[in-house]
């Protein structure tokens, strides 16, 4: 009887708990979810994804961390958007895969080289254990990539058509995938795609699988080159006719089936962390690793660079170079736009009795005083410090500091010490750093004129073929102000832990193309009337790596 009497009691407290409070209520004192949003079903609008190709450069490819690896492709943004477009109907999604995860290329077994600079070409992927960039290499010991593109390339068709270095024209050129015309006119990443059609053009390749949806996304390499190379001319920007004529063809023939897609423009370069991580101030006596290294060369540097010093005062103050152990100096650059004072300092440096007694000190003798004039006329005619509104090269933090071997050779034939063509052999410090090195304003004008030119043809073409748009130029430039929030992550452009572009400042990480896809999902929505972002069927970028493991094999 007790028994029943007290759960006959609970049962009434219960029944007058319900009879004061709303259902709603009731179940939220129980932490119970009582929302009824409905998520619509993922549905195709007007777009017909069963066959899929991707044509563009580096960004389609899936290159990051400076290499094309398996992981990398694995995780590229066509890559992504073939799965999401998979639930659609999509097609299989075959990518011209890598042998490894080293990355890199050789040619019959060998490693191939600059002839020029004697340097690796093609390497393997950078890599990091927490802080700078690392050849992968320097982590685990010799590397030699398996990728050969001559004798285990792949085999097509591949929905995939993304050749690293590729500029505009190339997609739509004969040959370009032909060994026979390697290494002038032929990239070897499109030579493992062609087969048995060596000259068949990127375009030819991408229309021989009767597309019915594309993505493209060129352009970046036709100004890419100039600013990597740091404007000295080596890699000149595309010239607009060329461009607009390259789009155009690439649009044309894409659409001529019916296909639908979608195009991206192209980013400013310099928003990149390429060009914005090495600080021009970059010589640092406060730097607990260099910093009293420089502090004991900062007299004899203010020394050297006095008697220079008065012949800039008299023609061009603002070229003035002096080192201050206190604060973070500017490096010296090579700047071409400058007037040439080689002839003025010369002839000051020669008639100076304080200069050739500076000279003796250093232990050469009175008559090697003109040769020396000579020199430091030839060295700092066009010279001055880094400014503000300077942009160095990612790849110039491997040669600051750094006793240049040509300049070392070359002093030490006009007959001075191996101590004294060494110290005025030191890359930023003692001798100028060359164009390749460094983007003046001049240059960062011309290649933001040529990006906004081409931008507007690729925007215009995709309008006028009714495509879909992803504004990257825009989305870049905010990840680079104030970052971009998805899925919980904030990703800035900072090298190394921003996550969205990898270790080569340039591409993006596996993060970062995942969350692109995600911007080209919602263009897709936008334009062709799917719905993958309110259905619940965008990316998760967190599913995604920011760097991949030295050890990934």
């Amino acid at each position: 009887m007790n028994f029943n009497s007290k759960y006959i009691g609970l049962f009434i407290a219960l029944l007058g708990l319900v009879a004061c409070n709303d259902p709603e209520d009731v179940l939220a004192d129980f932490n119970i979810d009582t929302s009824t949003e409905i998520v619509p079903d993922l549905n195709t609008g007007s777009v017909d994804f069963s066959t899929y190709v991707a044509v563009g450069n580096s960004l389609t490819a899936g290159f990051t961390d400076n290499a094309l690896f398996i992981a990398g492709q694995e995780n590229s943004m066509p890559n992504i958007l073939s799965q999401k477009f998979a639930m659609l109907g999509g097609g299989s999604f075959t990518q011209p895969l890598m042998n490894d995860n080293f990355g890199g290329l050789i040619l019959g077994g060998n490693i191939l080289y600059d002839p020029d600079t004697g340097e690796q070409l093609f390497t393997p992927r950078l890599v990091t254990t927490g802080s700078a960039p690392l050849a992968l290499e320097e982590v685990i010991g010799s590397v030699t990539p398996t990728t050969d593109f001559l004798l285990n390339n792949p085999t097509g068709p591949f929905n995939n058509m993304g050749v690293p270095g590729a500029k505009s024209y190339h997609m739509i050129a004969p040959g370009y995938g032909n060994i026979a015309n390697f290494p002038s006119a032929a990239n070897p990443y499109f030579i493992r795609m062609t087969g048995i059609t060596p000259n068949a053009s990127i375009l030819e390749l991408a229309m021989s699988q009767n597309p019915t949806f594309f993505t493209l996304w060129a352009g970046n390499n036709d100004v890419l080159g100039y600013a990597t190379t740091g404007g000295d001319g080596s890699d000149p920007i595309t010239d607009k006719t060329t461009f607009d004529f390259a789009i155009g063809s690439l649009v044309t023939t894409l659409t001529s089936n019916g296909a639908k897609g979608i195009m991206a423009n192209i980013p400013y370069v310099t928003d990149i962390p390429h060009f914005t991580t090495v600080t021009y101030d970059a010589l640092d006596p406060n730097d607990e690793d260099n910093g009293p290294a420089l502090i004991a060369q900062i007299p004899t540097l203010n020394q050297v660079y006095g008697a220079i010093n008065q012949i800039f005062e008299a023609l061009d103050p603002s070229r003035t170079i002096t080192f201050s152990t206190t604060e973070a100096n500017g490096v010296v650059i090579y700047d071409e736009t400058l007037t040439d004072l080689s002839a003025q300092i010369t002839a000051a440096l020669s008639s100076s009795s304080s200069f050739s007694l500076f000279v003796q000190s250093l232990g050469l003798s009175e008559q090697e005083v003109p040769l020396v004039a000579t020199l430091m006329g030839n060295a700092y005619g066009q010279a001055r410090q880094a400014n503000e509104n300077d942009l160095l090269l990612l790849s110039s933090a491997s040669v600051i500091g750094e006793v240049n071997s040509f300049s070392f050779n070359a002093l030490k034939g006009y007959g001075l010490s191996d101590a004294l063509a060494a110290q005025f052999s030191v890359e930023g410090i003692t001798l100028p750093l060359i164009d390749k090195w460094v983007l003046l304003p001049s240059e960062q004008e011309e290649i933001k004129t040529a990006i906004d030119e081409f931008n507007t043809t690729i925007k215009n073409t995709a309008d006028a073929a009714g495509l879909a748009f992803v504004d990257a130029n825009s989305l870049l430039s905010e990840l680079a102000t104030t970052g971009l929030a998805s899925d919980n992550f904030i990703l800035t452009s900072n090298l190394v832990t921003g996550g969205a572009f990898s270790l080569d400042g340039v591409h993006l990480t596996a993060r970062g193309y995942a969350f692109m896809a995600n911007e080209f999902l919602k263009a897709i929505d936008a334009t062709y009337g799917t719905n993958f972002e309110t259905s619940g069927n965008l990316v998760d970028i967190g599913n995604y790596p920011t760097n991949y493991s030295p050890t990934l094999q």
